[in-house]
């Protein structure tokens, strides 16, 4: 897996041209006009959770293949919801994760829950896309943009009324920051091989903007590591595949909100 960043990016240029053929730009904006959705601050559901969870919808990854292939959006939504889960990261990105806008959208119609559209956005025609599907946050990748382009997404996502969270994976990324960011996650899995370390979030937190909502992302399995997290200053903890992987993910996600309560 010798950085497939770079090929997922190039694959993500060429859906997006196409995508902006299918629906143009013009026509999507008009979309949106005639269906404005009002966004749910995913910052605030942060804050104030007393777990911080935001379970993903996850159906594969480039490194693990299918984790579950026949996984519903129908089925998963409503028993995270149930179960504790502050949020919802929802994969957008089909070649590679299995995903899908109408995933997006069909889990907006069964959750008030903030939720995250969690894909390679390249394009502000992806933030369209997004605010069209329901999303009420963006992720933004620093490895996959140039600063300036990163800084300019984040301020149109802003005028579109959704938050952003910008993935970060060493300090340096720390220049794609801009008061247009309302959350800042340490992925613990780098993009270009898929290894995890959460090890990651702990070395690189004492660095990070203490004015910012920190969010920590990939490897983390456990109670204990999101309490050591949380004593870091983290305030967010995006897990999918721990629960994904399981038969019943919302009583996964149910036994793991009970012990951080213990």
């Amino acid at each position: 897996m010798n950085d497939i960043l770079f090929q997922i990016l190039a694959d993500k240029r060429q859906e997006v041209a196409y995508r902006k053929k299918s629906v143009p730009q013009r026509e999507l904006c008009e979309l949106i006009q005639q269906d404005p959705k009002t966004s749910v601050s995913m910052r605030a559901a942060l804050k104030y959770s007393s777990s911080g969870i935001i379970a993903e919808f996850k159906r594969k990854s480039p490194s693990k293949g299918w984790i579950k292939e026949t996984a519903c959006i129908d089925s998963v939504v409503p028993a995270y919801t149930d179960n504790g889960a502050s949020a919802l990261s929802v994969l957008t990105d089909s070649r590679y994760f299995g995903g899908s806008l109408d995933d997006l959208r069909a889990a907006r119609a069964i959750t008030r829950l903030p939720l995250l559209r969690k894909d390679f956005i390249i394009d502000s025609y992806q933030l369209l896309e997004a605010k069209h599907a329901g999303a009420d946050a963006v992720l933004l990748i620093a490895t996959a943009l140039p600063e300036s382009l990163c800084k300019e997404l984040a301020a149109e996502a802003q005028e579109l009324g959704m938050e952003t969270l910008l993935e970060i994976h060493s300090e340096k990324e720390l220049r794609h920051l801009s008061p247009d960011i309302d959350m800042l996650g340490v992925n613990n899995r780098h993009l270009g091989t898929f290894r995890t370390d959460i090890n990651l979030s702990f070395s690189i937190a004492e660095k990070l903007p203490s004015d910012l909502l920190l969010v920590s992302e990939s490897g983390i399995s456990g109670a204990d590591q999101i309490h050591r997290l949380r004593r870091s200053g983290f305030r967010g903890f995006l897990m999918g595949e721990c629960f994904m992987k399981e038969k019943d993910p919302g009583m996964t996600l149910n036994r793991l909100i009970k012990h951080l309560n213990r």
